[in-house]
């Protein structure tokens, strides 16, 4: 069957429903058994948290809610951003840093029906407005039928509901019903830059306490990973220590701000090594999903472009997409694109393998156009696409 998705590269392994004490130990022995028994490099897609006490309650805010209490709709304040960026990146002051972001980072709990019974997954989230909206994602709260949050300085979980969420980018908007909350601020992605030193602040492992911080640096720009739903792009590789129950949480400058939301890790096969290779969905793909979470209904899904073309990768060694199959009367078949076609770039943006023109196309809605460049020939060729929601199966 004719498919944008190619087959996924990532493990995409979900803790399993029990109760919470049990939990902490399973979630390490799935990581362990992901190293050990994955057949191809493997990457927990981090799914854990941590439950934190203190007394300070926080306040209500004035958001629409339905009857349940929790709130429905977003007033849609701008995500703080830094200005441009100027001079050069201070030295990193962990502690420092810890200080400004730790208030506007959550735990997010979901309660999940399973098969074998009801149980938890944990993760973490990011503040981005002062009305209670919480960046997270998407498979943190993917299947839930009930979503909290908890603030490390807080002793009782607060409600939320999910606003919406994007599977394919990997993110999801909540919404909780407080005021007066500390927004994380967001960095001028063109501030981003490998070498850069950075701290992952998030809930791993499910530990008592306050969130687990670890430092290191921006390995790398622009990777592209494959998971359960296709492709993610635009992902920033770091060093810093990401295990389960970072996902959804901030990956942070040394001026505080927000570069990336950790997504994923690899882990080591019995025939690869894999050490501190973590992924964060940067701050440039993760900004414009958010406006588009906004304008998604409550709890709608983001319908993503349809291409309508299989895909491989080069069998020669070299960078690019080759396409296999083209559905008759698709997208793909109407511009023009043929079985045989290297892409080597999409909407822009250079295509290095299969998985990143899954992601371009992901990125995309439908009745956008989309231009493709392909190699055919020997030649070079540049098409333009359409493209339309995905059919019905």
């Amino acid at each position: 069957m004719i498919d944008d998705f190619p087959p996924p590269s990532l493990e995409d392994r979900r803790v399993p429903a029990t109760k919470p004490r049990r939990r902490r130990w399973l979630i390490l022995s799935l990581v362990v058994a992901v190293a050990v028994l994955g057949g191809v490099i493997g990457a927990q897609i981090t799914q854990s948290g941590d439950d934190s006490t203190s007394d300070r309650p926080v306040p209500s805010t004035v958001a629409s809610s339905d009857d349940s209490g929790v709130p429905t709709g977003s007033n849609e304040t701008p995500v703080i951003t830094a200005p441009a960026f100027e001079g050069e990146m201070p030295a990193l002051n962990v502690a420092a840093v810890v200080g400004i972001i730790e208030p506007s980072v959550v735990t997010v709990v979901s309660e999940i029906e399973e098969g074998f019974g009801a149980g938890q997954g944990t993760g973490t989230g990011v503040v981005i407005s002062a009305d209670g909206e919480i960046l997270t994602n998407a498979h943190v709260v993917d299947g839930a039928t009930k979503v909290s949050v908890l603030f490390s300085d807080s002793i009782d979980p607060i409600s939320a509901s999910v606003l919406a969420q994007d599977a394919g980018n990997d993110l999801a908007l909540l919404k909780i019903d407080a005021s007066d909350l500390t927004p994380a601020v967001f960095a001028d992605p063109a501030s981003v830059n490998v070498g850069d030193e950075v701290v992952a602040v998030g809930f791993a492992l499910d530990l008592d306490g306050g969130p687990t911080v670890t430092r290191g640096i921006i390995s790398a720009l622009n990777r592209t990973i494959g998971n359960g739903d296709g492709a993610l792009d635009g992902l920033i590789q770091t060093d810093a220590a990401i295990s389960s129950g970072n996902s959804g949480g901030p990956l942070v400058n040394a001026r505080g701000q927000v570069v990336g939301i950790n997504t994923a890790v690899f882990t080591s096969t019995a025939g690869t090594a894999a050490n501190n290779v973590g992924f964060s969905i940067s701050v440039g793909e993760a900004l414009p999903v958010i406006d588009e979470l906004r304008a998604i209904s409550n709890g709608a899904t983001r319908i993503e472009g349809y291409l309508g073309v299989g895909l491989t990768s080069r069998r020669d060694g070299g960078r690019g997409a080759e396409i296999t199959e083209v559905a008759p009367d698709s997208p793909a078949s109407i511009a023009g694109v043929l079985a045989g076609d290297i892409v080597v770039s999409a909407g822009g943006t250079p295509v290095d393998g299969q998985g990143a023109l899954v992601a371009a196309i992901r990125d995309q809605s439908p009745g956008d156009t989309i231009e493709i460049v392909v190699l055919r020939d020997g030649g070079r060729l540049t098409l333009m696409a359409t493209l339309v929601e995905r059919p019905a199966e």
